[in-house]
């Protein structure tokens, strides 16, 4: 597959396109990465993308969407292979890389809230998820023990965004959570994981935040100057 040509379709603050992208980066894949506004997209893109979003994966003259699709694709085709080999195991991976989706969801519902109110009950939700997720965690350091896998992958950017928002919504969704909280230090530590993201992408979360958010404005103002 060396002579195969990847380019990724992404948007800067996308967490499903970052999942893909840290699975190149972990198998050192090389691949040239496109980046488009959402809000204003190229008429190519409504042309390749049949739901409307990225990532899309351009494989040669293939076009792949959906995150969970191209991160499989790419663990069948290239070294190291991510997935547990046991295939009960397997399963019960990809499972849970569908509930890191719905954990997108719940913090997306969380962040955009058009009160304090909706704010407050989503982050409950949010709070509850994880609670079941500290369930599910071993000893680590990754999810399956000592392998790092797929469905690290596939949490990696939502625990970078938990992290990030933090200090604005001071809500401490990694405080007793310990399994969680040591999950995520070894996740973003993870050189893979760091360079999955542009550098500005702090501050594109955050103003893109401010800006969309109802709560955004008002929660930010409060926010020591440098967080």
């Amino acid at each position: 597959m060396a002579d195969t040509k990847l380019e990724l379709v992404s948007f800067k603050t996308c967490p499903y396109v970052q999942r893909a992208v840290i699975v190149l980066r972990e198998k050192a894949v090389p691949f040239d990465i496109t980046y488009i506004d959402l809000a204003n997209p190229p008429v190519w893109f409504h042309e390749i993308s049949p739901l409307g979003k990225v990532p899309l994966l351009k494989v040669d003259g293939t076009v792949l969407f959906e995150s969970a699709v191209i991160a499989e694709y790419l663990d069948e085709v290239y070294l190291p292979h991510l997935h547990p080999k046991d295939p009960l195991r397997r399963a019960h991976n990809r499972a849970w890389i569908e509930f890191a989706s719905n954990l997108f969801a719940e913090q997306f519902q969380m962040l955009m809230a058009p009160d304090r109110a909706a704010f407050d009950a989503a982050a409950a939700r949010l709070g509850a998820s994880l609670d079941r997720l500290e369930a599910e965690l071993g000893n680590g350091p990754w999810f399956n023990g000592a392998a790092f896998a797929l469905v690290d992958c596939a949490f990696a950017p939502l625990l970078m965004r938990i992290t990030l928002m933090e200090p604005h919504l001071r809500l401490g969704l990694l405080a007793g959570r310990p399994r969680l909280h040591e999950w995520c230090d070894v996740l973003l530590a993870r050189d893979a994981v760091r360079l999955s993201v542009p550098p500005e992408y702090p501050a594109l979360l955050i103003n893109s935040w401010r800006q969309r958010a109802p709560l955004g404005r008002e929660l930010t103002r409060r926010t020591p100057p440098g967080l």
